[in-house]
């Protein structure tokens, strides 16, 4: 395996002083060693992959130097059309370095959402005619690919990819910090759903509170059927959320959001606001962290989400930092129209034992549109 620091290190002897992107559970050691060793300008851990893109760009015209991106492969997707009509050698030729985690990679189990991309990964990169390599876990052997890809962009004025399989890196855990004084996350949708009118519709996004959901369901005795689990595409369950509910005005919806996912593609909040479903509730669980990829910081905890809502036409947003307002504050979304927002803020963290869905996605689809016919049909 290959040390984090060493990683960084050599990068940074051959000119990289800047690093951005979205973090990844497969590169979760080296955003570690970056929380603790960098400062955080030279660190940047964007909303999402198109904006890690024109970070590193503007780091490039205003420095010369190419940074360093990354990401998980699902992330590749964002990170298309900056790469192709920004950077792209056709266009303004700004090189970058891409550290790419590759989940799904074949022949490895991972999650369905995963297969799909880790199957296609390194043909996109040929598609975009971006070179690319898989980082050895030799650091002799890195160091050379290391040097061989920072001479090609430096050369070419082109990308190069750096595609990183599961237990590349050592561990490296970063410093502690003190829990948030706020209720835990799995407490928190256990709450809501007790609150909640169970003729809703929810759509949780993806990581542990689609896990946890699940899970809740199953402790409880119920079906998944009123639950759509996104357990992939992050950043858009509150527009899947808003399709069902102008689909069907009549339909109580409601998304079970993190804050990681709401920043990476905030300007669904402003949609939502201008459609105004009466019938909607917008669930943000605030621990201002990536916390199903390593717990890396988000800006969430500074930033007024409530107040951005608002602004986007949200009829009413609210912040709760306690289990005890979450009842009081369904019960007066429920009782007018929408859309509300309800940040709710939670700690980072979650039981070691937690599961993952034993449902498959298609399983889990027919049941939630069967929830969706029979309440259209009553």
């Amino acid at each position: 395996m290959i040390s984090p620091g060493f990683f960084i290190k050599k990068l940074q002897s051959l000119g990289t002083d800047f690093f951005t992107g979205v973090p990844d559970s497969l590169l979760k050691p080296l955003c570690a060693w970056m929380k603790d060793n960098l400062d955080t300008d030279a660190n940047v851990i964007a909303a999402n992959e198109g904006g890690a893109m024109a970070l590193a760009a503007g780091h490039y015209l205003a420095s010369g130097r190419p940074a360093c991106i990354y990401m998980q492969n699902s992330g590749i997707g964002n990170a298309v059309n900056p790469l192709l009509s920004l950077l792209d050698a056709d266009v303004y030729g700004i090189p970058a370095l891409l550290v790419v985690g590759w989940r799904g990679m074949p022949g490895v189990h991972d999650e369905p959402q995963h297969v799909k991309q880790g199957r296609v990964t390194p043909e996109l990169f040929e598609a975009m005619d971006i070179p690319y390599v898989i980082l050895s876990d030799e650091e002799n052997v890195a160091a050379e690919q290391i040097e061989a890809a920072a001479g090609f962009i430096n050369d070419t004025g082109r990308q190069m990819a750096v595609i990183v399989r599961k237990g590349t890196f050592a561990p490296f855990k970063a410093t502690d910090e003190p829990p948030l004084p706020y209720p835990c996350r799995e407490e928190t949708i256990k709450e809501i759903v007790k609150a909640i009118d169970p003729a809703t519709a929810i759509v949780s996004t993806t990581g542990m509170i689609s896990r946890e959901l699940f899970e809740l369901r199953v402790a409880r005795g119920e079906g998944h059927g009123s639950d759509f689990l996104t357990v992939g595409s992050m950043g858009h369950a509150s527009q899947i959320a808003l399709g069902i509910a102008l689909a069907d005005r009549t339909c109580k919806t409601a998304c079970i959001d993190g804050d990681g996912a709401f920043l990476m593609h905030l300007g669904g909040t402003a949609i939502i606001g201008s459609r105004k479903p009466e019938r909607f509730i917008h669930f943000v669980l605030n621990n201002g962290a990536h916390d199903s990829v390593g717990g890396q910081d988000t800006v969430a905890m500074n930033t007024d989400l409530p107040a951005i809502a608002l602004a986007c036409g949200y009829r009413t947003a609210c912040r709760i930092e306690s289990i005890e307002e979450i009842s009081n504050s369904i019960k007066a979304a429920e009782t007018s129209p929408g859309p509300h927002l309800i940040e709710i803020r939670v700690r980072k963290g979650a039981r070691p034992d937690l599961g993952r869905p034993t449902t498959t996605p298609a399983e889990n689809r027919d049941a939630f549109i069967a929830f969706l016919r029979e309440k259209q049909n009553r």
